[in-house]
């Protein structure tokens, strides 16, 4: 038995209100269905506490949620992002029930790729377009390495406003676009 990969064009990203956002590594079942339950769980504290959710609070449910069926086989490994009170929030929450809070994550079979480039080209002062930037070119490595992180590099940006979505492009095409860049800068 070895890998199968039904689609290369499975959306990664998945948007569970529209200050939250989640990533997909795993199972894509498992992760859509947390992950829209946990967008059911936000929105059901919205209309018994008459305001939004905290991104901590909400990783700490999924959190809950897959700890209660640690041992059932579930395979997820997720970033649960966001924008609340105090500010833009990043966790990572897995099947075990693991949380973890930082400002930098890669998860997923192509996640070392993404680290090379991370690693290397993260600093806390990059602008608005440097981030768009390099989280282009983390996502472009992870996808053009690793057949199981999928084809196509989806983007968001998020703010105090919420979540946008920056771009959805085919890895092919970016492939393409930066032979051509490094062709015209070893040329210089």
């Amino acid at each position: 038995m070895g890998n199968y990969i039904a689609s290369q064009t499975v959306k990664k990203v998945i948007e569970i209100n529209p200050f939250l956002l989640g990533t997909m590594a795993g199972g894509a079942a498992d992760c859509s269905f947390w992950e829209r339950n946990l967008g059911m769980q936000c929105r059901l504290y919205e209309l018994r506490n008459k305001k939004r959710i905290s991104v901590a609070a909400a990783s700490k449910l999924l959190a809950n949620t897959m700890n209660s069926y640690r041992g059932y086989g579930l395979s997820m490994g997720t970033m649960v992002t966001g924008w609340d009170e105090t500010g833009p929030q990043l966790y990572y929450v897995d099947n075990d029930g693991t949380r973890l809070h930082g400002n930098l994550f890669s998860v997923g079979s192509g996640s070392t790729y993404a680290y090379g480039i991370l690693d290397t080209h993260y600093r806390n002062d990059l602008t608005v377009e440097e981030a768009i930037d390099l989280g282009k070119r983390a996502i472009y490595h992870a996808t053009h390495r690793d057949a199981a992180s999928g084809g196509i590099n989806n983007l968001y940006h998020v703010t105090k406003d919420g979540w946008k979505k920056i771009h959805a492009i085919d890895v092919n095409d970016m492939h393409y676009e930066f032979a051509e860049e490094k062709k015209t800068s070893m040329s210089s």
